[in-house]
């Protein structure tokens, strides 16, 4: 018991002893409450929190994405003919600054037609070029590729002389009859001479430059005429009601179409797909903008500048094509109707023996419909 006492006296020395080193006795027991509160609060104060992993408390802003490195600048050089189907898209990318966009300057260089393009593109001395349906023969021999559909043509036409005895296409037959040989120009005189059951045996054929087929038509050096817009235009306007255009493109739409392109070398898409798909971006913006009507005067303004001509007069020419857009270019690319028009367009030069069958290119192959597809994502 004794024990116990002293050790219950002991206990109690001990627990006054601890309570007067903290600073209070028992009738100050509330200050060394506060005391102890205030030494638990700056202790949590100056303890830092642990982190809120929450999604809600992940409030740092995202870090801006880093801008995609600007394209390299490149200057490409064009060849185009004079006449608003060549013109009016590639016009309209320069002057909006959708070329701008993409880093491409443009180098615009006048050509009489397509086959004269391709030829320079193979030289070295031009990058890309615009061609009409004729010169898209080069294509199944290898020595161009299609990258850029621009529309449907209907700017080719035959055109007699009443004059000289030329009414109808009947009596082209034994009459001197201007083309210019390897271009649009001698496939639609061909088209319209088999639709009578003619051929070029049947006229006598005189090969010329279209440049001077206006010259030609109003010296009287000829009958006839198979040309295209802007020639055809000024023939019609010169000779009045001496004139007769007979057919245009549409009118053998049942068993041809005359699609004109955007064309390159093999080696250059090879080399240069990066610069394609570039161009082709420019020239949706372009197609879009230049396709609608309420902006074809301005196009025209456009074509008229560069062509050293009239605006009236080429505003004229907007009715020599069906004009595509991006959705319809891209449309056609993915559903294969694009593949067919070149494929029904090859087939007439086979009939026409200037494609050999047996060693023509398969269209498929030549036009790059992928790199259309990929501008367009």
């Amino acid at each position: 018991m004794k024990k116990k006492i002293m050790s219950y006296l002991l206990t109690g020395a001990l627990l006054t002893f601890v309570l007067a080193g903290c600073g209070g006795s028992a009738g100050n027991s509330g200050n060394s409450a506060a005391s102890t509160a205030d030494s638990v609060a700056q202790t949590e104060a100056s303890t830092p929190a642990p982190a809120d992993t929450s999604a809600a408390a992940q409030t740092t802003e995202a870090e801006p994405e880093p801008e995609a490195p600007a394209a390299e600048p490149v200057t490409l050089r064009i060849a185009y003919m004079p006449n608003y189907a060549a013109l009016w898209a590639v016009t309209t990318a320069r002057e909006k600054g959708f070329f701008e966009e993409e880093g491409i300057t443009v180098e615009l260089t006048e050509f009489a037609d397509g086959p004269t393009e391709i030829a320079a593109m193979e030289s070295g001395s031009i990058d890309l070029s615009y061609i009409g349906p004729g010169a898209h023969r080069l294509c199944a021999t290898g020595n161009a590729e299609v990258f850029l559909l621009q529309q449907l043509g209907d700017a080719d036409c035959v055109i007699g002389l009443k004059s000289k005895g030329v009414e109808s296409l009947e009596d082209l037959k034994g009459k001197t009859v201007a083309y210019a040989s390897g271009t649009s120009s001698e496939q639609i005189l061909s088209l319209a001479l088999e639709s009578v059951g003619l051929t070029m045996d049947d006229i006598e054929a005189y090969d010329m430059d279209t440049t001077n087929m206006v010259t030609a038509a109003i010296s009287g050096s000829v009958d006839a005429l198979a040309t295209w817009s802007p020639y055809s235009l000024t023939i019609m306007e010169e000779l009045g009601d001496d004139a007769i255009k007979f057919c245009s493109n549409v009118s053998f739409s049942d068993v041809t179409v005359t699609p004109a392109s955007w064309v390159c070398t093999p080696a250059y898409a090879d080399e240069n797909p990066e610069i394609l798909v570039r161009f082709i971006r420019a020239m949706y913006k372009a197609m879009d903008y230049g396709s609608k009507e309420e902006n074809m005067q301005e196009v025209a303004g456009f074509v008229a500048e560069q062509c050293k001509t009239d605006v009236d007069a080429a505003y004229e020419q907007r009715g020599d094509g069906s004009w595509f857009t991006k959705d319809r270019v891209i449309a056609a690319a993915k559903d294969g109707s694009m593949v067919e028009y070149y494929t029904l367009q090859q087939n007439q030069f086979i009939a026409a023996e200037k494609v050999d069958a047996a060693t023509a290119i398969d269209p498929a192959d030549f036009v790059l419909t992928e790199l259309m597809i990929q501008a367009g994502e």
